[in-house]
């Protein structure tokens, strides 16, 4: 095959390896064809002058529609306030949104991610029906502006249409905003059936996984028939995200979140378990012989109050993890790894926690979710290799906390010290979506996604 462009940039982070003079062939189909290192540049190259090229991650789990509520739940509305009590304001909010809202909140959000660094997202996508429950006259209608919102902001995508069967453990019937959300088996095996139909129609970096919502939400035979549908593709859970889960599921089962979860389905690497905050020293080694990956969302935990995740104890193991922006209050991949670190910092009353003898604090954190991501959505990238999609990102050198550092230390300064933008150019697939720290469309989709915001407050 043929380039259709060429990439040469002074510095790079080649397979794991820094190297220099790097010139990235990229195909017509969005992925690298060649990889050459210490060379010059050819006639017709793009320079990537006083960059440093990575790979872009991918983000690994996103509400988009959440998007809208950034900033907007800061009141306590109980004597304690929580999670809990965020979802009722949650569950509200979900009652005004279209599937025109949700294309543009969503295409708004993934604007912002790819500004930030990501490629890709994993959308775990919950809000299927009309506001009064029933289904819309086209039962994909919302996964539908899911997918149209990626094409809007040129961002890679695995879709995961939610499977939530009740309102929780104890069987409870869905109620309030949990209307939209609610599928019977039969229901949610043909709405897969629906979408790998229109699936063949999407870019061909464009995904297809499923989601059983939760243990409180998906019951065992749930549980086995989402992940039967699709053999091959990734599947994603929420699990011990809070203590007061953990506590009613070992009231309702007798057994903790994910020991009840491994003995009833075969979890293996096409599983991303997101939070697994509150996990004991059994479940954390069962869960890295299981070859699934973590989903870690650190801001939105932080937002919450979840928790934090045991990461040194898990990496102790082998365990994989990526990030994500799950609630979107705000985006910034950036912002994830530094809050995942610090949360371990403050736990451990210790600095650079998550650093190894061969690797800085933020090159690991930074390599753990290239693989993580890559893993979890089943999307072959996370690194500048041949055969892998050509999602790629440049930290700028000019940017003035990275000046005089190099190799390791570039991903720490970004990481821990820019105050200002630092991101520079963004591919996903190939396509060119950031310039100059700036997406090609921000005043469209940002206009779009402002109509939508004052519509839906005014409702």
């Amino acid at each position: 095959m043929t380039p259709v462009h060429c990439l040469h940039a002074d510095h790079a982070l080649v397979e794991g390896v820094w190297r220099t003079d790097v010139r990235v062939a990229v195909g017509e189909d969005g992925r690298i064809l060649r990889v050459d290192c210490e060379v010059p540049p050819q006639p017709g190259d793009q320079p990537l002058r006083d960059r440093v090229l990575l790979p872009a991650p991918a983000n690994l789990h996103s509400h988009a529609f959440q998007r809208a509520m950034a900033g907007r739940t800061e009141r306590r509305h109980a004597q304690r306030d929580s999670f809990w009590s965020w979802r009722e304001q949650m569950y509200r909010f979900v009652g005004r949104m279209t599937p025109d809202d949700l294309r543009a909140v969503a295409a708004f959000a993934y604007m912002e991610m790819l500004e930030t660094g990501f490629a890709a997202v994993a959308e775990f996508h919950y809000l299927h029906h009309a506001p009064d429950g029933q289904p819309y006259a086209n039962p994909a209608s919302m996964s539908a502006a899911i997918l149209a919102a990626a094409g809007d902001a040129g961002i890679g995508l695995t879709h995961l249409p939610v499977l939530y069967q009740r309102g929780g453990l104890a069987g409870e019937a869905v109620e309030g905003g949990q209307r939209r959300f609610a599928h019977t088996l039969d229901d949610y095996a043909a709405l897969i059936a629906r979408l790998l139909s229109q699936w063949q129609h999407a870019p061909a970096d464009c995904g297809l996984g499923v989601a059983p919502h939760s243990l409180r939400a998906v019951d065992a035979e749930g549980l086995c028939m989402a992940a039967a549908l699709l053999p091959d593709a990734p599947v994603h859970l929420h699990i011990a995200e809070q203590q007061a889960e953990v506590d009613a599921v070992l009231a309702a089962t007798g057994q903790r979140p994910l020991a009840y979860l491994l003995d009833r389905v075969e979890v293996d690497h096409r599983w991303c378990l997101v939070h697994a905050t509150h996990l004991d020293d059994a479940e954390l080694a069962a869960l890295a012989r299981s070859g699934a990956t973590v989903g870690l969302a650190p801001i939105t935990e932080a937002n919450l109050g979840d928790g934090l995740f045991p990461a040194v104890e898990a990496l102790e193991l082998g365990q994989r993890w990526g990030v994500g922006s799950d609630s979107n209050v705000r985006i910034d991949l950036a912002g994830e790894l530094r809050t995942l670190e610090y949360g371990q910092r403050l736990m451990r009353q210790a600095r650079c926690v998550l650093a190894d003898a061969q690797r800085s604090t933020g090159r690991l954190l930074f390599d753990q979710a290239c693989a993580g991501g890559a893993a979890a959505l089943g999307r072959r990238s996370g690194a500048i290799a041949v055969g892998h999609w050509a999602d790629l990102l440049t930290l700028d050198r000019h940017a003035v906390d990275l000046c005089g550092v190099d190799g390791d230390a570039w991903l720490d300064a970004w990481v821990f010290a820019a105050a200002t933008p630092t991101v520079a150019e963004v591919w996903s697939a190939g396509r060119q979506m950031v310039s100059a720290g700036r997406h090609r469309d921000r005043d469209a989709l940002t206009r779009a996604y402002r109509q939508t915001l004052q519509r839906m407050t005014r409702a």
